[in-house]
C-alpha cells in the first residue's frame, strides 16, 4: 500500500507482464507434468513427454539461435501437423523470436508474397513441398537467411535439402550447441506469433498475436470444452491457421499440460482408428470433416466412449447434419464462430442443440459480440445495433482480449478493421432476444439481385437439404437486366439430379423468397474452400464469369 493508504498495483504489474507469458505456461509444465505425455505422432510412432518436449525444444532454440535468429526475427514455416511444427511454434518463443506457420496450399506466389511481407530470418518448409520452397525463394525480393528442410512425414531428417543452401531440420536439433536460456525482459505484450489469414477475400493477411493474446486464448479453451491435462485431442484442420492451433491445438494443449496428437493429413477411417486405439478424448475440425468421420463410423462402427467431445468451427451446423453427427459420433456436439483476428467469440454447446443448430451461439465468457447495423459509409458503431428479432441482417463486431488488434505492414485495412476496440469482422448475421447469433454470410459475398439483397448462405442452406444435394455455392453473375443473376454450383449426392429439381425444391422452400432462387446451375465434382472449410464465394465468382464465357451454365 502506499502512504495514502492507495493500492499500488507496481509489483503486480511486474509479475503480470514478465511472468505471465505464454512460454512461462509451458516451462511449468516441463518440469510440473514432467513425465506426463505431451506429444505423440503416431505415424512415425514418435513420443514426448514434457520433459522430453522442453529439452528438444531447448535444443531445437539452440540451433535456431547458432543459426543468427534472435529476439524479434520472424521465423516462416510451412509445414504439415507434425512435431517440427510443435517445436517450431515454441522454440520462437524460447527465443524471443515470432512464429509465422503459413498455408502449405499456398502456391509459389503466394508464399514469396509471405517472404517479402514477414522478411523472416528464418524459412522452414516440408521436403515434399520443396518445388513451392525453391520457386518462392527465387521469386521473392527478401531471401531468408536460414532455409531449413523438414521431412515430417518420415521422422528423419537426414537428407539432402532439396533447396540449394538449405539445411535439414535434423542439423538444426544437433546437440553439442551452447543452451540458450529464455530471454529475460520479454514482456505478455511481445508478439510471440503471426497467422496469415486464409484468404477468403485475396491475399493473405498477417495477423500478429502477443504473448498474453495466446495465453488468454489457451484459456478460452480451457474453459470452453473444458480442456484439462489429462485431455488427448487431435485437431483434423491444419496448425497453420487459429482455429488450428488454437482450438485443442498446440496453443492450449501445450498450456495446460495435454497431450497432443498431430495428423499430418486428415483421413476419416485413420481418425476414427486413432479414437480406439488411442483414446483420444476430443476431434476438433471443419463440418466438411464431421460428415466424413460420420460416414466412416457408419460403414464401419468403432468404439467412440472416449470422447469426450467434438469441436466444429470455420462454418455454420446445419440442423440436420448436427443431429446426425449426434446420433452416429457423440452426442456432446460444439460449434465456435470466430476469424483468425480474435479467434472463435460466439460458441455453440450441447445443451444449445439440437434447437439452436444453424447459429453461432452466443458470445463466448470473456467476449462482447454485437450485431450492428450495416451503412454506407462504414459508419456504424456499437450503439447502432440490429434488432434482436431473428430477422435484422447486420454486420458482427467482437471486442476481445484475444485478438492482437493489428496486420502486419497494412495499417489502412487496421484502420478500417479494429475500430474503438471493435474488430468489424465483415459477416452479415442476425441475433435473436436471448443474442444467438446466426451468420448469414459476408458483405462482399452479398449478392444485389433487382435492387434485393440476397445472401448465398441461405440459399446454399435450402438447397443442401434436397437429399440429392452434398453441397453448393451460390454467387452473383454480373447481369444487364438484373445487375446480378444469382447462380448456383452443386456437389451432387445423387448423380441423376438435374437443375429443374433444384429450383422446385427451392421454389416450394417456405423460407426462401422467389427473387432468391438461384436461376442458372452448374455441377460440379468439388467446391474451392479454405483450409477450415469455408467456401472461397470470391473463387466462385472467377469460375462463374468463365462458365457463363463458355456457356456452361444450365439456365432455368
Amino acid at each position: 500500500m502506499t502512504e495514502a493508504g492507495r493500492y499500488d498495483p507496481t509489483a503486480f504489474r511486474d509479475v503480470f507482464e514478465h511472468h505471465f507469458t505464454y512460454l512461462a505456461g509451458f516451462r511449468r509444465n516441463v518440469h510440473r507434468y514432467a513425465a506426463r505425455p505431451a506429444l505423440h505422432d503416431p505415424q512415425t510412432g514418435r513420443r514426448w513427454t514434457y520433459a522430453e518436449l522442453g529439452r528438444d525444444v531447448e535444443r531445437l532454440a539452440a540451433g535456431l539461435a547458432a543459426s543468427g535468429v534472435g529476439r524479434g526475427d520472424v521465423v516462416v514455416f510451412q509445414l504439415f501437423n507434425t512435431p517440427e511444427w510443435a517445436l517450431l511454434y515454441l522454440a520462437a518463443q524460447h527465443l524471443g523470436a515470432i512464429a509465422a506457420p503459413i498455408n502449405f496450399r499456398f502456391s509459389s506466389g503466394e508464399t514469396a508474397y509471405v517472404l517479402d511481407d514477414s522478411r523472416p530470418r528464418a524459412y522452414v518448409f516440408d521436403v515434399a513441398i520443396a518445388g513451392t520452397a525453391r520457386d518462392a525463394v527465387e521469386l521473392a525480393a527478401h531471401r531468408p537467411d536460414v532455409l531449413v528442410a523438414a521431412d515430417g512425414a518420415a521422422g528423419t531428417n537426414g537428407k539432402v535439402p532439396p533447396v540449394r543452401g538449405a539445411v535439414s531440420f535434423g542439423e538444426l536439433m544437433a546437440g553439442g550447441r551452447l543452451a540458450v536460456p529464455p530471454l529475460d525482459g520479454v514482456t505478455v505484450y511481445d508478439e510471440t506469433t503471426r497467422l496469415y489469414t486464409s484468404g477468403t477475400t485475396g491475399m493473405p493477411k498477417g495477423v500478429s498475436l502477443n504473448s498474453l493474446v495466446e495465453v488468454l486464448t489457451a484459456h478460452d479453451v480451457i474453459m470452453h470444452f473444458p480442456l484439462s491435462p489429462e485431455d488427448k485431442t487431435l485437431n483434423m484442420t491444419p496448425w497453420f491457421h487459429r482455429g488450428g492451433v488454437s482450438s485443442g491445438g498446440p496453443c492450449p494443449v501445450f498450456y495446460v499440460g495435454a497431450e497432443a496428437v498431430p495428423m499430418r493429413r486428415f483421413d476419416p477411417d485413420v481418425c476414427l482408428d486413432y479414437v480406439t486405439e488411442h483414446g483420444l478424448t476430443f476431434l476438433i475440425g471443419a463440418p466438411t470433416n464431421l460428415v466424413m468421420l460420420a460416414g466412416a463410423q457408419e460403414a464401419r462402427p468403432r468404439d467412440l466412449s472416449t470422447l469426450r467431445g467434438i469441436v466444429t468451427m470455420g462454418a455454420p451446423l446445419e440442423r440436420q447434419a448436427c443431429l446426425r453427427f449426434q446420433r452416429v459420433l457423440t452426442p456432446r456436439i460444439f460449434n465456435g464462430y470466430g476469424t483468425t483476428e480474435a479467434f472463435w467469440n460466439t460458441f455453440l454447446r450441447p445443451a444449445d442443440l439440437p434447437e439452436h443448430a444453424g447459429s453461432a451461439g452466443r458470445a463466448c465468457t470473456d467476449d462482447d459480440v454485437a450485431v450492428v447495423r450495416v451503412s454506407d459509409d462504414g459508419s456504424s458503431g456499437p450503439g447502432d445495433l440490429a434488432a434482436t428479432d431473428g430477422a435484422e441482417i447486420g454486420e458482427v463486431i467482437v471486442r476481445s482480449a484475444k485478438s492482437g488488434y493489428a496486420y502486419t505492414n497494412n495499417p489502412a485495412e487496421q484502420a478500417e478493421r479494429f475500430r474503438g476496440g471493435w474488430l468489424y469482422t465483415g459477416d452479415l448475421a442476425t441475433w435473436d432476444r436471448d443474442e444467438y447469433v446466426t451468420i448469414v454470410g459476408r458483405k462482399d459475398d452479398m449478392i444485389i439481385s433487382g435492387g434485393e439483397n440476397v445472401h448465398p448462405t441461405q440459399v446454399e442452406e435450402v438447397l443442401n437439404e434436397h437429399p440429392g444435394v452434398r453441397d453448393s455455392a451460390v454467387v452473383g453473375l454480373p447481369d444487364p437486366r438484373w445487375g446480378e443473376l444469382v447462380v448456383a454450383y452443386v456437389v451432387t449426392a445423387d448423380d441423376g439430379l438435374t437443375a429443374e429439381e433444384c429450383d422446385k425444391h427451392c421454389q416450394a422452400h417456405p423460407m426462401l423468397a422467389t427473387y432468391k432462387r438461384p436461376r442458372a446451375y452448374r455441377f460440379v465434382t468439388d467446391l474451392p474452400v479454405t483450409a477450415t472449410g469455408k467456401k472461397m464465394h470470391y473463387k466462385v465468382r472467377e469460375m462463374a464469369v468463365a462458365d457463363e464465357a463458355a456457356g456452361l451454365f444450365i439456365r432455368l
